[in-house]
């Protein structure tokens, strides 16, 4: 059984930064399809940022450029790096596989204020 523990959110002022990780434990695990997604409130959960069956990072549009998705296989923890951060990346944050998500973890809230 996988299990996800989301840490790094908080509060943060527009144009700031913050770095989410994401541990991940249990069975049937890759970092390798691992992904961050996020919930604002009264949305729907969307990805933001997931390595492909290749490996290579992909972005929303609403975060390239941004935000940058990497990992440490030898810790198994996926981190993401958000940078120049605007109060609509408000949300809470969670990481899970990719494509098809497991069970969610418990997110980690992040608050943008302008």
């Amino acid at each position: 059984q996988v299990q996800l523990v989301e840490s790094g959110g908080g509060l943060v002022q527009a144009g700031g930064s913050l770095r989410l990780s994401c541990a991940v434990s249990g069975s049937i695990f890759s970092v390798n399809r691992m992904g961050w997604y996020r919930q604002a409130p009264g949305k729907q959960r969307e990805l933001v940022a997931a390595f492909s069956r290749g490996g290579s990072p992909n972005y929303a549009d609403s975060v390239k450029g941004r935000f940058t998705i990497y990992r440490d296989n030898g810790e198994n923890t996926v981190y993401l790096q958000m940078n120049s951060l605007k109060p609509e990346d408000t949300a809470v944050y969670y990481c899970n596989t990719n494509p098809i998500p497991g069970p969610w973890g418990q997110g980690t809230q992040v608050t943008v204020s302008s």
